[in-house]
């Protein structure tokens, strides 16, 4: 069966001084007609402005998505990713079912062990190791998921669960215990062995590997190969959700503009 491809879009929350220009991008981006929009879970800016300041204006992850949630009709809306470590677990379930309801059923739970040190650092967070990090990962989608059904109302659906990362030993584990999409950020070759120990944790857990889509960032021209050609080849190998970033105060979709195309002409 052909698989469906998807287009989301990442609106970075930095260098935007003004809420209404990431309100106005995520409509922007579904008359577009992206499948899903994404933010991030950082406190800081991530990468400099255009005029190189890495300091900045910077909006809070899950407060935006519940504005999200009434902004939007149509698309699915989460984060990518969001940072187990900064909240407890239960309250996250809690967070998650809510902006579920509001949105009518249209979140991603996306989720990932965290990484930027000033975020822990700045708000108080232990940073511990990438180890730590990891396992408390583990132990909170547990949690998390423990804690969903016993919310009332419940959510509307099982929320989908997106995990970011690409660990072999543990992170896979995890993706392959509670995702139902699998976020990677590495080349072609990677992509491909990560794959297939993915396959394996997927058959130590009892999953069927095939209910876990597979997701990466739409990839940079390389090797005198182009984007729409590089992402031919990503999904050939079972990529069907690719992700263009794009941070404030512009919100540029050039980018965007021609991964839809892309998508539409291959549909």
């Amino acid at each position: 069966m052909p698989v469906t491809i998807r287009i989301g879009v990442q609106l970075q929350p930095q260098h935007a001084p003004d809420y209404q220009l990431i309100r106005d991008a995520l409509l922007r981006a579904e008359d577009a007609g992206v499948d899903a929009a994404f933010n991030w879970d950082h406190f800081y800016p991530l990468y400099p402005d255009k005029h190189g300041n890495t300091d900045g204006a910077h909006f809070e992850c899950w407060t935006m998505l519940g504005a999200w949630a009434e902004q939007t009709s149509r698309i699915q809306i989460g984060a990518l990713v969001s940072a187990t470590g900064y909240r407890n677990p239960d309250l996250v379930a809690d967070m998650a079912r809510t902006v579920d309801h509001i949105s009518g059923g249209r979140l991603i739970l996306g989720v990932g062990a965290g990484w930027f040190a000033k975020d822990y650092e700045e708000y108080g967070y232990e940073f511990g190791t990438a180890g730590s990090r990891i396992g408390l990962l583990g132990e909170n989608l547990d949690r998390i998921a423990a804690r969903l059904p016993k919310l009332d109302p419940p959510p509307t659906r099982q929320i989908p669960v997106l995990i970011g990362g690409g660990g072999i030993r543990k992170t896979l584990r995890q993706v392959a215990k509670h995702a139902n999409i699998w976020h990677s950020f590495e080349s072609l070759e990677s992509y491909r062995t990560k794959s297939a120990a993915l396959i394996d944790h997927c058959a130590e857990v009892g999953r069927n590997p095939t209910d876990i889509e597979h997701s990466a960032p739409w990839p940079k021209p390389e090797g005198g190969r182009s984007a729409e050609e590089r992402a031919d080849e990503f999904a050939a190998e079972g990529v069907s959700l690719f992700t263009v970033d794009t941070g404030g105060p512009d919100y540029d979709f050039e980018e965007l503009q021609a991964a839809l195309a892309w998508r539409d002409a291959r549909s």
